[in-house]
């Protein structure tokens, strides 16, 4: 076993032991803990990957080109296919056999991966609940799943293999020796589930209204595993939960249909000339140029194919190249509208499928936000790299390179809600945003989910930021974390568990990491630095296989900030932010001996986040005059919702504090008063409540309604975890104090961030040391001896 994967089990068992709570070095102290160095918690740096984070120069990843046949028998409703397989072998490595997934073993009642969990009787107990739950306990075969017809060299001679639940070895008649390659073929059929029924990501969807099926065709093919440098196999059982490792490789693919369906798939259709009408030939050329989608498959076409439903059959012809896997959907109920984009000088088509349930969602915005999308993702990481980028409504949500599955039907006379829409909207983004991660970026997903589904969710959230300043988006600003980060710890678990034992998987997976990158980019490092580092991590590791250590070396390599404190708290830890302002002490430096008269004022206090449109990514992208919304680009996107909201910005809502105030102070000298004449000096008091360090966002409202933000990084409790204070000299009165005014930080507690009341005064004194003449020293100020008062 080597140190790899000895560090990579050290740090499992760590996590386990835990259950969530922070790796520390130094148990049991106030401080040197939370800021120590991830150190041997990462893997070690080696020839494959460096200490930067950059693959090294002896970097290797394996190679599985394929050509498939398949047939898709809408009667009887199976899939056959036939396929061979060429795999690479570039590891320094001698391979005596290879894995292969049969992902479909999922709905399989012999062959899935047999991980159980808890279960109870239901309160109310539905036909299809109870069957399901039949199904999985019954010892009779169900029929689904994987049959592996056979399995030959390139000679056509049989090849020994052995399947276990949803993996299956290959055993190599001969040793595959670093350099060569192995020709092998495969045939197999399933019979194709009903999606919504059994689950899972591929399968069918039946409209008994008109009688037709939507076929979306994914895990449906024998395909590799991974062998990679950190790992060796990457053969963990598919339960449905964690997603795909995969092995990036050419692919010829023949999908013969009946001959009315519409079919779209992973990179360019070859033969559309066979397939399509010249009509749609030409309507198809057309698009590639339109400034508006173009129907190449109409409303009318589609409904009339509902009711025809020819008995001919059609072969499609697809070819995609360096991807890590081939999707397809295929219907005759599909409407099919195409335009091009242009990313970096390449036209990209941009391309929807969809039922005439979805039309008047789909047909107004889905090309659109694919289009968006994919721009919108170059621009933070590398120009999209493929000729296709294709949305499909499905009623579910889903990636493969180039084509994803979404929902968005409207109500049945055509009329949709503005949740519809925004949910339609964010399902299309996130999906088409996963090309970049993992279908490029090619991560571990049955290791580390948080990797393509964090990553994505993340960028994603600036994409709809982007779109429309006032997208109510769902993943990336830190207030939407806080209800899951306020959880008690036994509920809780860090973003580094492993998918398959992730309990909230939507927070956990999407939304905390998706949090904590917006966080270092907006709060943390800036957006200039955070985005050449991502885009470094982006563009070193794009067709490769990243780890997390990859990810957390590159930021900090190409930004010059140390993020272990940042790591460790958020991606190691279950700890939340808490920060409370406990006390504030205040003086003046009067220019008399007389204490003044106590003063009373009445001060308003804007609430925190009246508008919940209005955090901190959208008040930037708002005041920077470069940026150019979507839908104000574009005004045939600006619906009925979008005008109306229109009118939602602005809120009067106010609290009234009383403030009062006094400074006594000894008498000065003519030159100290002169020198601190109208000043005002404050100490706040700080406690980390919550255990998470991070940057103190402090907000001074003057008396005279002007304000003033200090950001102060989170290093301040490098020597003190739990307290901090800070001291200020203060040219005006300050009339109130809020801590994190943008709700930056995801603080769970805002009821102990503020102070408008009554500030104890302290007594400040302020006396020039009487050192010895040969040391020089100066007048200065003594740090607040003996001071007492609190709020």
């Amino acid at each position: 076993m080597n140190k790899t994967l000895l560090t990579i089990l050290f740090l499992g068992s760590c996590l386990q032991a835990s259950f969530g709570q922070d790796i520390q070095n130094n148990p049991g102290s106030n401080h040197g803990n939370k800021f120590e160095q991830l150190g041997t918690i990462l893997n070690t740096p080696n020839e494959q990957r460096t200490a930067s984070g950059a693959p090294g120069v002896k970097y290797w990843q394996q190679r599985a080109d394929y050509d498939i046949k398949c047939n898709l028998d809408e009667q009887n409703l199976q899939l056959t296919g036939a396929e061979k397989i060429t795999y690479f072998n570039n590891s320094p490595d001698v391979l005596t056999y290879i894995w292969l997934q049969l992902d479909e073993n999922e709905h399989s009642n012999i062959n899935n991966a047999n991980y159980q969990s808890s279960s109870k009787m239901p309160e109310i107990a539905t036909t299809k609940s109870i069957d399901r739950e039949i199904d999985a306990a019954s010892t009779i075969d169900n029929g689904n799943g994987v049959s592996i017809l056979k399995i030959t060299d390139a000679l056509g001679k049989n090849i020994k293999y052995t399947v276990n639940k949803t993996m299956m070895r290959v055993e190599l008649p001969v040793p595959l020796k670093s350099g060569q390659q192995f020709v092998f073929n495969v045939n197999w059929k399933y019979k194709i589930t009903d999606r919504l029924t059994l689950g899972g990501r591929g399968g069918y969807e039946y409209f008994p209204e008109d009688g037709n099926y939507l076929f979306t065709m994914t895990q449906w093919y024998p395909r590799l595993c991974v062998y990679s440098d950190f790992q060796g196999w990457q053969n963990h059982q598919f339960t449905g939960r964690g997603e795909f490792a995969l092995t990036f490789g050419n692919f010829k693919v023949q999908m013969t249909v009946p001959a009315d369906h519409v079919v779209g798939g992973t990179g360019e259709c070859i033969n559309y000339s066979a397939v399509l009408t010249p009509a749609e030939l030409a309507k198809y050329n057309q698009s590639k140029t339109a400034a508006e989608p173009v129907e190449i498959v109409t409303l009318d076409q589609a409904k009339k194919a509902e009711v025809a439903k020819s008995k001919a059959t059609k072969t499609w012809v697809f070819q995609a190249n360096n991807v890590r896997d081939f999707a397809w959907t295929s219907s005759r109920k599909f409407i099919w509208d195409a335009m091009g984009q242009k990313i970096d000088g390449k036209t990209v088509m941009c391309m929807s499928y969809y039922g005439k349930e979805a039309y008047n969602l789909y047909r107004n915005y889905s090309t659109k936000a694919v289009a968006h999308t994919v721009k919108t993702y170059s621009h933070f990481t590398f120009p999209y790299p493929y000729p296709v980028a294709q949305s499909v409504e499905a009623s579910n949500g889903m990636e493969y390179p180039m084509i994803c599955f979404n929902y968005g039907r409207t109500e049945k006379d055509g009329t949709y809600s503005e949740t519809a829409k925004n949910g339609m909207l964010g399902v299309i983004i996130h999906e088409v945003g996963h090309n970049f991660f993992p279908m490029i970026v090619n991560s571990d997903e049955r290791q580390w989910t948080w990797m393509d589904e964090g990553l994505n969710s993340f960028v994603e959230y600036l994409t709809e930021e982007l779109w429309d300043n006032k997208f109510p988006t769902k993943k990336g600003a830190a207030y939407n974390i806080v209800d899951y980060m306020k959880l008690p710890k036994d509920e809780l678990e860090p973003i580094m568990t492993n998918s398959e034992n992730i309990t909230r998987f939507g927070p956990n997976a999407y939304t905390k990491p998706a949090t904590a990158l917006n966080i270092l980019r907006e709060t943390i490092m800036g957006r200039d630095l955070f985005d050449y580092a991502f885009k470094a991590y982006a563009n070193r590791w794009a067709f490769k296989h990243p780890t997390p250590a990859d990810f957390f070396r590159t930021m900090e390599d190409a930004s010059g900030e140390d993020l272990d404190w940042f790591w460790r708290g958020w991606f190691y830890g279950t700890d939340a932010c808490d920060i409370s302002l406990d006390t504030v002490k205040f003086a003046k430096a009067d220019v008399d001996s007389k204490i003044p008269a106590s003063k009373t004022r009445m001060v308003k206090i804007a609430p925190p986040m009246v508008n919940s449109f209005d955090d901190i990514s959208k008040v930037r992208n708002r005041d920077d005059k470069s940026i150019q919304f979507y839908t104000d680009k574009d005004k045939a996107t600006q619906d009925f919702y979008w005008r109306y909201d229109r009118g939602l910005e602005k809120y009067d809502a106010a609290t009234e504090h009383k403030q009062e105030t006094a400074s006594p102070f000894e008498a000065l000298s003519s030159e100290d008063q002169s020198k601190y004449a109208g000043k005002f000096f404050y100490e706040l008091s700080f406690s980390n409540k919550g255990g998470l360090v991070m940057p103190v966002i402090v907000e001074f409202t003057y008396t005279d309604g002007t304000k003033k933000i200090d950001r102060i990084p989170a290093q301040i409790w490098r020597h003190n975890e739990q307290h901090a204070s800070k001291f200020y000299v203060q040219d005006k009165e300050v009339a109130s104090i809020r801590l994190d005014p943008m709700r930056e930080t995801a603080d769970i507690d805002e009821s102990n961030n503020t102070w408008g009341g009554k500030a104890q005064t302290s007594r400040f004194e302020l006396f020039k040391q009487k050192a010895a003449a040969a040391r020089g020293q100066s007048v200065g100020i003594n740090p607040m001896q003996n001071v007492k008062g609190t709020l």
